[in-house]
Order: structure tokens, then C-alpha cells, then sequence
């Protein structure tokens, strides 16, 4: 009879153990979600998405072609143009600078590049130059408005900040961030350079799942600044992994970086003006708080996002960009979706 009634004791707790398994997974199946939305995705999707916390990989996996013409298929450790993505890390290498005693943020930009002869180089600041509050909407015309009164986001003020940090350094820009990056193990990431671009993926222009190629990247020696990084998934998360835990900049540098000190819309991000810091965005209306970036242009496709109370970075990167903006980050946006309804984000109360 006792064996009779262990035995049954022992499969009911299996049953009840299976069940709350059951019931975990269908509560928290964010994996499952975003492999079904993968499938059906229109526009289909073409990258590479890694999601990680505290520094371990949850979810990576890469989706679709390198190069549509040969069919080479991407790979985890495929390298992608970031875009504006790269215009954070300019924003650190001027911060480093600033922890230097070679920059003060509210220096006019002009004391950096005294070759600047327009009549608002004396009163836009590098600060101002960070969170694009400056209103220089062309090197050669008048400012859009007094500076510090609005934001309009742009590249030219993160073109000039990286030859701001190119004065104050003494080297190029690409020697300094390419520094950061080895000291970081950024091994697949560097600045633009046409002799070491031969792993890049090639960027292409979606109209309708079908896919024209860009053959010229928009990139510059004189904009590397605001869009010349090229990365992967992998190292972006190496990047937030030390960016967010203090291992680049000093707390108060950090918090400089973080800090709404203007106010921007973005669909991606919702549709009210949230904060924004230098060249990341902070939003706190959303159920979770969390801060970010997105980054477009070439043919490329990029999002940034770090969830600082669960410790969670979601990075998806594609070397596609549609033709139609109201499609731009659509499958991007739906991930955040998911992840954002998940428990890996939610923090305990």
C-alpha cells in the first residue's frame, strides 16, 4: 500500500512539475515568439539579432544573406555598418577627453577648430554639438535656431566632433577609436576603411522583398564621426557590457552621457518625445525603462538597446534598409515588442 501510494506521490509531482514548466514556458516563450515572427516577417528579415544578460547570450541568431547575388549566408559574427549607432561612441571618445582636462563642454566649438570663420562657431558649444541642440543645419548657412533652444538631429555637428577629438588628440580619428576598440576586444570592429571592409556584408535597398544593391558607401574621412563604425552584434554587446558597467567611463562621465538634456521623437521609441542625452536616447514613458539608439543609412539597419534594472541588451542588426519609411525597423520593433512583454525585462516590485 505505502509503495502503491509513493509511487503515485512521485508521478503526481512529476505531473505538477511538468505543468509549471509548461506554464513558464508559455508565460516567458519570447524565443519561441520571436523564431515565429522571424518566419512570417514582411519585409522579410535579413540579419543578425543577439540578446543578452549580464553579459551572457540568451538568444543569437542570424538570419537570411550576406550578399544576395552569391546567396553567402550571414553569420553571428557577420560585420555590419552601424550607422548613427556610431555617433554614442564619438560621444564617449569626447567624454574621454573631457576626463583628459583637454575639453570643457562648454567650450565654443570654435576654440577646438579656430579654422570654423561662421559667425556661430563662437557660440555653438561641444555640449550643445552632443545633443544636437546646436541648430547648424549646413556648414556654409545660419543656424535653424538659437542654439540650445531646440533639437534637430543631424550628422554634421558628430562630424565635427570627431575632428574636435582629433585636435585634441593629436592623432586621427580612426587611430583613437580603433585604440578604444582593442582595448575593449572589439576584435571585428573598426572605423571605415576601404582596405579592411573585405568581410563586410553588402547593404541593400528592400522594395518588396526584392534587393538592390549599393555599390558606393556614404561614408567619409570627414564623417566618420557620426556613421563610420563597423561592427557586429557580438561586439556591440561587448560595448554596453562595458559602457554600462563603468569600465570605459568615470560615474560622472557616464551620467553626463545619460542625461536627458533634450527632447526628441522617434517612431521607433514612441510616439512622444522622450529624453535624449548625447546620442542616446532615455525612455522612461514606455512600461520599462530603457536607453538606446537606432541607425540607418547604406543599406544598413541598426538597434541598440540596453534595459539597465534587468541588465538585458537587445542588438539587431541588418545590412538591408526598405525603401518605404514607414517599414524602417519593422521587424525591429516588434522584437523590442516581444522582449519588453517578457519577464526578462520586468523587475520585481
Amino acid at each position: 500500500m505505502n509503495l502503491i501510494f509513493r509511487i503515485s506521490s512521485l508521478f503526481s509531482f512529476l505531473f505538477l512539475l511538468s505543468n509549471c514548466n509548461s506554464f513558464a514556458q508559455k508565460k516567458d516563450n519570447y524565443t519561441t515568439q520571436i523564431d515565429s515572427l522571424i518566419k512570417v516577417a514582411d519585409p522579410k528579415f535579413n540579419g543578425v539579432i543577439l540578446i543578452t544578460k549580464k553579459g551572457k547570450t540568451l538568444y543569437n541568431k542570424a538570419y537570411g544573406f550576406a550578399n544576395f547575388e552569391t546567396k553567402k549566408p550571414l553569420k553571428l559574427d557577420s560585420q555590419f555598418e552601424i550607422m548613427s549607432n556610431s555617433k554614442q561612441i564619438t560621444a564617449v571618445l569626447i567624454l574621454l577627453e573631457v576626463e583628459k582636462g583637454k575639453i570643457n563642454l562648454q567650450d565654443p566649438i570654435k576654440k577646438h577648430l579656430p579654422e570654423l570663420t561662421q559667425n556661430w562657431a563662437d557660440s555653438v558649444t561641444v555640449h550643445q554639438l552632443l545633443n544636437h541642440t546646436h541648430g547648424i543645419v549646413d556648414i556654409n548657412k545660419s543656424l535653424e535656431f538659437k542654439p540650445g533652444t531646440n533639437f534637430h538631429y543631424g550628422n554634421m555637428s558628430y562630424s565635427l566632433l570627431g575632428q574636435i577629438v582629433e585636435r585634441t588628440s593629436g592623432k586621427s580619428y580612426s587611430e583613437v577609436v580603433n585604440a578604444l576598440f582593442k582595448k575593449l576586444q572589439m576584435k571585428n570592429t573598426f572605423a571605415y576603411n576601404q582596405d579592411k571592409i573585405q568581410n563586410l556584408t553588402t547593404g541593400y535597398i528592400n522594395n518588396k522583398n526584392t534587393y538592390e544593391s549599393l555599390k558606393k558607401s556614404l561614408i567619409t574621412l570627414q564623417n566618420l564621426g557620426a556613421d563610420g563604425v563597423i561592427s557586429t552584434a557580438h561586439d556591440l554587446a561587448i560595448w554596453n557590457n562595458n559602457l554600462h558597467k563603468g569600465k570605459i567611463l568615470r560615474p560622472d562621465s557616464y551620467q553626463l552621457l545619460i542625461k536627458p538634456t533634450a527632447l526628441s521623437q522617434h517612431n521607433f521609441f514612441g510616439k512622444e518625445k522622450e529624453g535624449y542625452g548625447y546620442s542616446i536616447r532615455i525612455v522612461e514613458k514606455d512600461t520599462v525603462k530603457y536607453l538606446g539608439h537606432t541607425g540607418l543609412g547604406d543599406g544598413f539597419s541598426s538597434v541598440n538597446l540596453y534595459f539597465p534594472e534587468s541588465d538585458v541588451s537587445l542588438i539587431v542588426i541588418e545590412n538591408q534598409m526598405n525603401e518605404s519609411s514607414d517599414l524602417f525597423y519593422a521587424s525591429e520593433f516588434k522584437i523590442k515588442n516581444i522582449l519588453m512583454k517578457s519577464d526578462l525585462v520586468k523587475t520585481k516590485k
